[in-house]
């Protein structure tokens, strides 16, 4: 290895979560699932929705941050990740400016 490589080996981290991490993280994305179906059938009104979404957003969180690794990547792609998501919530909010509720 020339001096360049091993600098860049030393300065790697291996950034491996255990299995109980997945695990834990396994069994609140259940459990946060199952207060989904829980909320589905209780009528809160206008919150019903908003209490879905907040879970739903709470699940892609862990999702994103765990199982498809993103704690770990490098700032560079957390910045496309959070761009990608940003177009999302304009769309989003944009098809439902356009929705009547009424």
């Amino acid at each position: 290895m020339n001096g360049e490589q091993s600098a860049l080996a030393e300065h790697t981290v291996e950034h491996k979560p255990t299995y109980g991490i997945y695990i834990l993280v396994w069994l609140v994305l259940m459990t946060l699932t199952g207060v989904t179906v829980a909320v589905a059938g209780i009528n809160f009104g206008n919150i019903t929705i908003a209490t879905a979404l907040t879970i739903a957003v709470i699940k892609s969180y862990l999702v994103l941050t765990f199982f498809m690794h993103l704690k770990t990547e490098t700032a560079t792609f957390k910045i496309f990740v959070a761009v990608a998501l940003l177009f999302l919530l304009i769309s989003i909010s944009l098809l439902f400016s356009d929705y009547s509720f009424l």
